[in-house]
C-alpha cells in the first residue's frame, strides 16, 4: 500500500502511533512503552506498509530519540510542529477528544496536508553548539537564583545588605567580618556560607562550559563571530537554533521565524505595525542582545544609525525599534545559497543580504519581545508611538540598509 502516513505522539513514558492512508482513512494504531526496543516494535508493526513515512510531533523534543532511531533504520521521518497538529484537531469534525490516538492521527493528517513540513535529519555540529549553549543558559539561571538568595540572607545579617553586584570573594570577606550574636544569626551565617560555596561551584562550571562553547564555535568554522556584538555565546545560540539556513525561502520567512518581523494591526484607513511576540524567542533574544551591544558602543555603526534616527526627531523608543528593523540587519535578512562558491557535498557558503534604500550598513537589528522599552511603550507611548511607527518607524522601507555576512560551515551547519 502506497502513501501511508504514520503519525507519532511521543511522550516520556510511551509513544502512540496511528497509520492513515492518503485519503486519511485509519489503518492501524499502536502504543509502545518508551524503552530500548521501542523503535523495533514500531518497525515490526509498520512492516505491512512498505511505502510509509513517519511523522513525529516535536522531533526536536520528546520525540528526538525515537526520531534518531527511525532515521538510523533508514526510515523517512517528518518533523511536525505541535501547533500544526493542534490546528487539525481544532478544525476537525466528529470525535475531537484530546487523547494520544487522536493527537497521533492529527499529526499524520498535518504531515499529509501541510506543504511546509520539513524532513527530520541526523544531528550535526549545530546540535553540539545547542547542547553547550543550553548548558550555559541553565547554569546562568542557577547562578542568578543563588545570587538572589545570597542577597536576601545578607540583608538579614548586614544592615542594607550588599548594594552592588555580588561576587563570591567579596561575599566571603564580608561574611568573615560578621560575628553572629545568637543562634538565629549563626544559622543565617551558615546558610550564607553554603550559598557562597554554591556560587563558587557554579562560577567554575560556567568557566568550563564557556571554554567548551568557545572550542565548539571555533570548530564550526563560522565567521558569525566577526560581526560586532556577536561573541561565541550568541553565535552558538543562533547556529544551534537555526541549524540549516536553506529551510528558509527568503528573509521574510527568517524574520518571521525569529520574531523580528513586525505585525500589522491595521483597521480601515489606519495602517499600524507593532512588535511581534511570535517566533523563536531564544533566537530573538540572541539577536536583540547583539543589537543592544552595538547601541551601547559609540564607535559602532549600529550606534551611528541610532543617533541618526534621534537627529531626525524620532524618540528613543522609536529609534530603538528602527535599530531592530528586521529588514536592515545582518542576521534577520534574506538567506540565499551562494552556489558559485559552494563545492558540491563539501563546504557550504551562505550569504545574508538585505536590500538597500539609504546606503547604511554593518549593524545588527532585532525586534525583541524582551526589549524593555518596547514593553513600556505599549502603556506610555500610546497612539503617538503607533503613529510614529506607522509613519516611518519599525518596519519602514526607508530604514533598510545593505549588509552582508557569510557563514562558512561544513556539511549542513550554518
Amino acid at each position: 500500500m502506497a502513501g501511508v502516513m504514520i503519525g507519532v505522539d511521543p511522550h516520556k513514558a510511551s509513544h502512540t502511533a496511528v497509520a492513515i492512508s492518503g485519503a486519511e482513512e485509519p489503518l492501524g494504531e499502536l502504543r509502545v512503552r518508551a524503552c530500548a526496543v521501542q523503535a523495533e516494535r514500531l518497525l515490526a508493526w509498520a512492516a505491512a506498509w512498505p511505502e510509509r513515512t513517519w511523522a513525529v510531533e516535536g522531533a526536536g523534543g520528546l520525540g528526538h530519540l525515537l526520531d534518531w532511531q527511525l532515521l538510523s533504520a533508514g526510515e523517512r521521518v517528518l518533523d511536525v510542529q505541535p501547533k500544526l497538529g493542534a490546528r487539525v484537531r481544532l478544525l476537525a469534525t466528529g470525535n475531537v477528544n484530546k487523547n494520544d490516538p487522536n493527537d497521533a492521527r492529527s499529526v499524520a493528517v498535518a504531515a499529509l496536508r501541510s506543504p511546509g513540513v520539513r524532513e527530520a535529519r541526523p544531528d550535526d555540529h549545530a546540535a553540539v553548539l545547542k547542547v553547550w549553549s543550553k548548558r550555559r543558559r541553565d547554569l546562568a539561571g542557577s547562578r542568578t537564583q543563588v545570587v538572589c538568595r545570597l542577597h536576601a540572607v545578607l540583608c538579614e545579617l548586614v544592615p542594607g545588605g550588599v548594594g552592588k553586584k555580588i561576587i563570591a570573594a567579596h561575599a566571603a570577606r564580608l561574611l568573615d567580618s560578621i560575628t553572629p550574636p545568637d543562634a538565629v544569626a549563626a544559622a543565617r551565617w551558615e546558610l550564607a556560607a553554603a550559598l557562597i560555596e554554591d556560587l563558587r561551584r557554579i562560577d567554575a562550571q560556567l568557566g568550563e562550559t564557556r571554554k567548551k562553547l568557545d572550542t565548539a564555535v571555533r570548530a564550526s568554522g563560522t565567521s558569525l563571530t566577526g560581526l560586532f556584538g556577536v561573541g561565541p555565546v550568541i553565535a552558538a545560540t543562533i547556529i544551534g537554533e537555526v541549524r540549516d539556513v536553506s529551510r528558509f525561502k527568503n528573509r521574510d520567512r527568517f524574520a518571521a521565524y525569529n520574531g523580528t518581523a513586525p505585525i500589522e494591526v491595521s483597521s480601515g484607513q489606519q495602517k499600524v505595525n507593532r512588535l511581534s511576540r511570535r517566533g523563536d524567542r531564544r533566537l530573538n533574544h540572541a539577536i536583540h542582545m547583539a543589537a543592544v551591544t552595538q547601541v551601547r558602543q559609540k564607535h559602532s555603526e549600529g550606534r551611528a544609525y541610532y543617533d541618526k534616527k534621534l537627529a531626525e526627531g524620532k524618540t528613543r523608543k522609536v529609534s530603538s525599534r528602527t535599530q531592530r528593523d528586521p529588514r536592515r540587519p545582518d542576521l534577520a535578512a534574506m538567506l540565499t545559497p551562494n552556489d558559485a562558491n559552494r563545492p558540491q557535498d563539501a563546504q557550504r557558503e551562505w550569504r545574508l543580504t538585505s536590500p538597500s534604500a539609504d546606503g547604511d550598513a554593518g549593524h545588527i537589528s532585532a525586534c525583541s519581545g524582551r526589549c524593555r522599552s518596547a514593553a513600556r511603550s505599549r502603556g506610555r507611548a500610546g497612539a503617538r508611538g503607533h503613529r510614529e511607527l506607522a509613519s516611518g518607524g519599525h518596519g519602514a522601507p526607508g530604514a533598510r540598509v545593505t549588509a552582508a555576512v557569510r557563514w562558512f560551515h561544513s556539511g549542513s551547519m550554518p
